[in-house]
């Protein structure tokens, strides 16, 4: 009889459901241990990686210890899916698909709202045409098709992204999902190299992605991005954030989910890619093309700024 309690037999219950829970608890700390340490396990390379290129390694062994990275093999194979099928269809009988303008980007709401943040960004468009020459329709056009006008940055996670096609570098991880089956030699051998290309892209860009927001103050594992890891309301792949990046507001960080920001680093980009007063519009295009690589883009943002163009001689301003 334990007297402290008045009763062996509510004593011993109390021990027994003592006993469970620390067991339970025990469990579930040794499964957290674990998991924890098969992520480590899983992006050491990476981390090896990132500390001979002179990242700090205690930096970088926290950063790739948080359990919401997770290697994902899907999105590699996601990217060589889509250029596989790029390759299968060009090698089809017939003539080339001409590029065209995406008409969707014509809809008349869409082109009433963008006349809106036209005005609304108005000051900011101006100065920004006069420092680097870029017409402020175009940065409007840009920004309609990127991102809907700011509101979609992409529900992606850039390091993640970035950090699961680096460690992609070995077409085997990726091969079973893979879509197209019976590939042949030529192919399998294409995706193989492809597929390591993507991987040393993917490493160049999270060391950008990692510097971006190290510079601004940012924890890289919360900035959202496209499915490809490019961020911001500019859709800047990592690197061209770096080397574009302009602080419009003069608040000393580079915020690409800053409309000013992005604007200013916008027509940096525009302007070092080679927008001049004077270019013929074949020329215009070629410089669009550099902001996404695609005849039927560039067509579609300067049919886009021609809307703008005519709705602002209309209205007068």
């Amino acid at each position: 009889m334990f007297q402290w309690t008045g009763s062996d037999f509510f004593s011993t219950k109390r021990l027994k459901r003592a006993a469970i829970v620390l067991s339970l608890a025990a469990v579930f700390i040794c499964t957290g241990v674990l998991n924890a340490s098969a992520q480590s396990t899983v992006w050491r390379p990476l981390v090896e990686r990132l500390v001979a290129d002179d990242f700090d390694r205690t930096y970088v062994e926290s950063l790739f210890s948080r359990k919401s990275l997770e290697f994902s093999p899907e999105i590699m194979a996601r990217k060589m899916n889509a250029l596989l099928g790029t390759r299968l269809s060009n090698t089809k009988p017939g003539p080339p698909r001409e590029p065209e303008v995406m008409d969707r980007y014509l809809n008349p709401i869409l082109i009433a709202g963008a006349y809106a943040f036209y005005r609304e960004h108005s000051g900011d468009l101006r100065a920004i045409e006069r420092k680097y020459g870029v017409p402020g329709e175009v940065l409007t056009a840009l920004m309609l098709v990127e991102t809907k006008l700011g509101t979609q940055v992409g529900k992606h996670n850039a390091l993640n992204i970035l950090a699961s096609m680096a460690l992609a570098t070995d077409y085997e991880l990726i091969r079973p999902h893979i879509k197209h089956k019976d590939l042949s030699d030529e192919d399998v051998e294409w995706l193989k190299k492809r597929t390591t290309q993507k991987g040393n892209w993917g490493y160049g860009e999270l060391k950008s992605l990692i510097t971006y927001a190290q510079k601004n103050g940012q924890d890289p594992l919360v900035i959202p991005s496209s499915m490809y890891g490019a961020i911001g309301v500019c859709q800047f792949i990592p690197s061209s954030a770096l080397s574009y990046g302009v602080d419009g507001t003069g608040d000393g960080k580079v915020d690409l989910f800053d409309k000013t920001d992005a604007l200013y680093s916008m027509g940096n980009f525009v302007k070092r890619h080679g927008w001049k007063d004077g270019l013929s519009r074949e020329k215009q295009l070629k410089v669009i093309y550099r902001y996404n690589h695609s005849e039927s883009y560039a067509l579609t943002i300067m049919a886009v700024a021609d809307k703008l163009k005519k709705t602002k001689e209309f209205f007068g301003n």
